[in-house]
């Protein structure tokens, strides 16, 4: 009788136990809406080489921009434009912010190339990451930020210049566009969202 007991109330612990992580997965998969960047099943492979998914950088602030390498025309000046976004975050919240580097040349950018690009930018620690993955991914991840691109040549492309805000559950909350614009409301917005974590 004793091991009966003992036996039916092992077996309804356990049932708990399932019924509390379903419960878990529920408010996990709640917590991201169908407007955030986690929702996305692309892989995307990192200046280290190491392969991750979006969801993978949940819980920070992104700031993200998309470019190519090779590029001589604006992208040096994407790259200022975050430089100078890194350099007037709040020391508080800095620690909560990822900023991004998307590659749209993914047939050049290979990891390696990311990586010198990060070094010699000084550019090779966090918080930055150079992100890279298929073309199809690339363009699906461009057309939810609104960028277009178009390969002009073997290796240039024309391409949106847009410096876009991600809150922690990866939803849009502001993008700047254009070169060494303005930056104010695109740092308060920074700091504002990473003051919430």
């Amino acid at each position: 009788m004793k091991k009966i007991i003992i036996a039916v109330f092992i077996l309804l612990f356990s049932l708990q136990s399932c019924k509390e992580n379903k419960k878990d997965n529920a408010v996990t998969k709640k917590e991201i809406s169908d407007l955030s960047i986690y929702n996305l099943p692309s892989k995307w492979t990192t200046q280290n080489g190491n392969d991750i998914e979006l969801k993978s950088l949940r819980g920070n602030v992104l700031v993200m921009v998309m470019i190519y390498t090779s590029c001589k025309a604006a992208c040096p000046r994407l790259v200022a434009d975050m430089r100078d976004i890194e350099a007037k975050l709040n020391k508080k919240t800095k620690n909560n912010v990822k900023l991004i580097l998307v590659s749209i040349d993914p047939k050049t950018d290979t990891p390696e190339k990311l990586k010198a690009f990060a070094i010699s930018n000084k550019m090779n620690q966090e918080p930055w990451l150079f992100l890279r993955s298929s073309e199809e991914n690339t363009r699906e991840f461009a057309a939810v930020l609104a960028i277009n691109y178009k390969q002009i040549s073997p290796v240039d492309f024309s391409h949106s210049n847009i410096i876009s805000v991600f809150n922690p559950k990866g939803e849009l909350v502001f993008q700047q566009e254009g070169l060494g614009v303005n930056n104010e409301k695109t740092i308060e917005t920074i700091n504002k969202e990473a003051e919430k974590i």
